[in-house]
């Protein structure tokens, strides 16, 4: 079976409304994405989408904390500190692996 999610201990550092954020990251499921919009309303703060962005951006455990699963609202890839090809190949492992997991 492959990794889907990490169990390792990690202390994040940042700000309260930061881990919130990355609290709300660690909830999007293996092999979907969600919204900067849907994050924010996660952590019931709808009008913190910017705010919630910069959060996003301020993962220093990116793969951990899956900030690449977290996509615009018109469904366009938008930033990822990695690069946008990173991004979306590690949106496509996680799809391909979640539907075509045959071990």
């Amino acid at each position: 079976m492959q990794r889907q999610e990490f169990d390792i201990p990690f202390i994040t550092v940042g700000s309260d409304f930061q881990k919130s954020v990355w609290d709300a990251l660690l909830k999007v499921p293996y092999g979907t994405t969600s919204t900067y919009l849907q994050l924010a309303k996660d952590i019931n703060n709808k009008k913190a989408v910017r705010a919630v962005a910069n959060a996003n951006g301020a993962n220093s455990m990116s793969i951990i904390i899956p900030c690449h699963r977290i996509i615009g609202s018109n469904g366009e890839l938008t930033g990822y500190g990695g690069g946008l090809p990173l991004k979306k190949r590690l949106l496509e492992l996680e799809q391909n692996l979640f539907t075509c997991n045959f071990t």
